[in-house]
């Protein structure tokens, strides 16, 4: 299903909350951003192959190492991320996307545009951090 948007389109909640427009404009925002990522991915992993270990001088290779860790650790983060986008993109299939998982309310066109993988509402996600710090603490 593809929708036709202007180009200049925003999510406002004098519409319909989730209709075909904001549905459209999530999917594509979310496959966009997964795009950025993969591609990122792309990079560093053709980056790593070309640049093996070369260096002779034993401090450049470990600088070469850490740097490589790093990135690493980015790019895993970024997998998790995509599998987190990946979800969201099968909740706006679904038709659960934009509604909290906790309390089933619509969650803000602010905060989905600001963080599109959100689950809960704002004051559901506070709830949920509060009470794992003070599981965390025990």
């Amino acid at each position: 299903m593809s929708y036709d948007l202007p180009s200049d389109y925003r999510p406002s909640k004098d519409e319909d909350f989730m209709n075909e427009r904001q549905q459209e404009y999530f999917r594509r925002k979310l496959l966009n951003w997964r795009e950025e990522i993969l591609k990122e991915s792309r990079e560093t992993l053709a980056s790593l192959q070309q640049d093996s270990l070369k260096e002779p001088d034993i401090a450049d290779r470990a600088s070469s190492e850490t740097d490589w860790s790093i990135q690493l650790r980015t790019r895993d983060r970024q997998r998790k991320l995509v599998s987190k986008i990946d979800a969201a993109l099968r909740r706006l299939e679904q038709g659960e996307y934009g509604y909290c998982e906790v309390t089933g309310d619509p969650i803000s066109l602010q905060r989905l545009d600001a963080r599109p993988i959100a689950t809960m509402t704002l004051e559901a996600q506070e709830r949920h951090e509060k009470m794992e710090k003070v599981h965390r603490d025990d």
